[in-house]
């Protein structure tokens, strides 16, 4: 059986997003590739219009136009839209992908209505946790549509307006990029923890454990929404983002009209009372805000988390799995004695969310064995795919990337980021040695 001799992750420069491709060598000069994702809520500055098509073409030419395995770590648009436009999706579906790997929310028959998602008995909370998210999508698109109103009032602060339309849209169903998924591919596979997707007749050599996303039977946390969520919450959240995003809800007329002689009239208002129109708008938009950030860490906790080993080298993909989708792993499993003794021996590290702190658990962090402040050989080696700007702010500490973690990054691994690409080669290309 011939064995891997080589392995090589190419991270694309598509901005806010994710798109990898391992690629790798075997003994008998033969070459398997896996894409982990692909899609993007914003192009670096001064990128051309065509990256992602530019992208697609070059994932083509460096696979040898095969495709072995896709993984579309979670639902979210940064990591799954370059799958819907023709473009773009049609290019990768034409690699004839093997397996296309999804997390079990994913799975075509986890519908509200479904008696056995994932062909197993169903759980009454996964049919809850599908409902939800169907609700969610349906104020994601209100919030975007509100983001784009409310940038238009000279009055309301434009950043504010620009992150309710930013995570308006990367919490949209991207419906097109979950269609062509499902057509994509031999095999799906709707994964969970303590899954095992190895598979010699696609991978050779490559053992896959997957860590993540725990099911709601095994981690209940994953699924809440807001300290005071209950079914009803996000259902009446997504009839009003309906509503907004075709422009039949909104903030917008907040002033009392004159009714019933002249409904369309507007009541004058006192120069001393104008300015609490803009503080209500404001006010209205901090509410959506908080709601949207629950929502994206409740999609973000649906992330597969994808432990590889080939030989003795390990690969940790861990999407952008939070705090709640680790912890099943890391400290309520039967068996996370055992996982984490297998991931303190990481060699290669994906780095969660984009630079996020709170999806590098320090549990996790401090575990690595390969960390290292020199460049000793079998230094752990890191890669982010990031943007910076586009979430959070060095102000309150939540800023992506991290300048904490990315800190951390520098010091003590072989530490590579997307954002160092050059305009000619929209990528960064990291050699992993196989043990």
């Amino acid at each position: 059986m011939t064995e891997v001799t080589k392995a090589s992750l190419r991270a694309y420069n598509v901005g806010f997003g994710d798109c990898l491709l391992l690629r790798l060598t075997y003994s008998d000069d033969s070459q398997r590739s896996v894409l982990i994702d692909f899609g993007s809520t914003q192009l670096p500055q001064k990128a051309p219009k065509t990256r992602m098509a530019d992208i697609a073409a070059n994932i083509a030419q460096a696979s040898g136009g095969k495709l072995h395995m896709v993984v579309a770590s979670h639902r979210h648009a940064d990591h799954i839209s370059g799958f819907g436009p023709e473009n773009t999706g049609k290019v990768l579906e034409g690699l004839e992908p093997e397996i296309v790997v999804q997390p079990w929310t994913e799975a075509p028959n986890l519908k509200p209505d479904a008696k056995q998602p994932l062909g197993r008995g169903c759980e009454p909370q996964h049919l809850a946790l599908a409902r939800t998210l169907t609700d969610m999508h349906a104020f994601a698109a209100g919030v975007r549509a509100e983001g784009e109103r409310l940038k238009k009032q000279d009055e309301f602060p434009r950043t504010v307006a620009e992150k309710l339309q930013f995570l308006g849209e990367t919490n949209l169903k991207n419906k097109s990029a979950v269609d062509r998924l499902m057509k994509m591919g031999r095999r799906h596979l709707y994964t969970k923890f303590g899954d095992d997707l190895s598979d010699d007749t696609v991978l050779p050599g490559v053992k896959i454990r997957v860590l993540g996303p725990p099911t709601l039977k095994q981690a209940p946390a994953i699924a809440q929404q807001a300290q005071t969520d209950k079914d009803e919450f996000w259902h009446l959240a997504g009839n009003w983002g309906s509503a907004a995003a075709v422009g039949e809800a909104s903030g917008e007329d907040l002033r009392p009209r004159v009714a019933p002689l002249f409904p369309d009239a507007v009541v004058p208002i006192s120069q001393e009372a104008k300015w609490l129109i803009p503080r209500i708008d404001r006010a209205y938009a901090g509410g959506m805000l908080s709601l949207v950030r629950v929502m994206d860490g409740v999609l973000n906790n649906t992330s597969v988390i994808l432990l590889m080993q080939i030989g003795h080298t390990k690969l940790l993909f861990p999407g952008d799995a939070q705090i709640e989708n680790w912890s099943y792993a890391l400290f309520d499993a039967p068996n996370h004695a055992e996982i984490l003794e297998n991931l303190s021996e990481t060699n290669f590290y994906k780095v969660g969310h984009h630079g996020s702190l709170n999806a590098t658990p320090k549990t996790l962090w401090n575990h690595f064995l390969h960390k290292a402040d020199d460049s000793a050989r079998d230094r752990l080696i890191s890669v982010v795919s990031t943007l910076a700007g586009k979430h959070g702010s060095s102000e309150d500490h939540t800023e992506v990337p991290r300048a904490a973690l990315v800190k951390e990054l520098t010091a003590h691994s072989n530490f590579t980021t997307t954002q160092s690409s050059s305009s000619r080669k929209p990528w960064v290309d990291v050699e992993i040695p196989i043990r």
